[in-house]
């Protein structure tokens, strides 16, 4: 008995060892704590790596003509960030807001989608997903004399041959059409 007082009054006198979360709207959050996904459309293309690997099914790519839509559903999300590490382009991130309590009528609207828009190549005019200039000034970063503008409305074609051009010494494709 003695040593349950003993433990009683030690934890009387530090207080509470747990947050009161609802009455106080900060608290603690772990930094590695993996909240909801996030997807950032400027860097998505499209390629699908993240549905392929989501364990839970709780990413969609639904892919069209004139581009491609992608939806998560937080409800069914086991947060296991598998989406984030096996993402090529790196779009994929989780937040550190875990407050992802609802209501069980709402759990079908729990949802994240992101729409990205096609265009047509400049070249050919076949319909692409323009490569984000984040990607582009790693591929160019030692070529100065790259039109990353250009560059970024090409489909991978056309990207090839403007490429094998400028390797070659030859116009590029922005520079024939000027001079005609």
């Amino acid at each position: 008995m003695a040593g349950f007082l003993k433990v009683l009054f030690r934890n009387l006198l530090q207080g509470p060892s747990t947050d009161p979360f609802p009455l106080v709207p900060e608290t603690f959050t772990p930094d590695r704590l993996r909240g909801k996904v996030v997807i950032n459309k400027d860097l998505c293309m499209g390629c699908g790596i993240c549905n392929y690997v989501c364990v839970a099914g709780a990413i969609n790519i639904e892919k069209r003509e004139d581009g491609h839509t992608i939806t998560v559903w937080h409800n069914a999300c086991c947060r296991c960030a598998a989406c984030r590490q096996y993402c090529p382009m790196h779009a994929i991130s989780l937040e550190p807001d875990w407050h992802s309590a609802h209501p069980e009528a709402d759990k079908y609207k729990v949802i994240e989608q992101k729409t990205i828009a096609y265009e047509p190549c400049s070249v050919c005019g076949k319909m692409i997903r323009p490569v984000p200039e984040a990607t582009l000034k790693k591929l160019y970063v030692h070529n100065d004399d790259v039109d990353l503008e250009h560059v970024r409305t090409l489909c991978p074609s056309c990207r090839q041959l403007e490429d094998a051009r400028r390797s070659a010494g030859l116009p590029a494709a922005a520079e024939k059409k000027a001079v005609e």
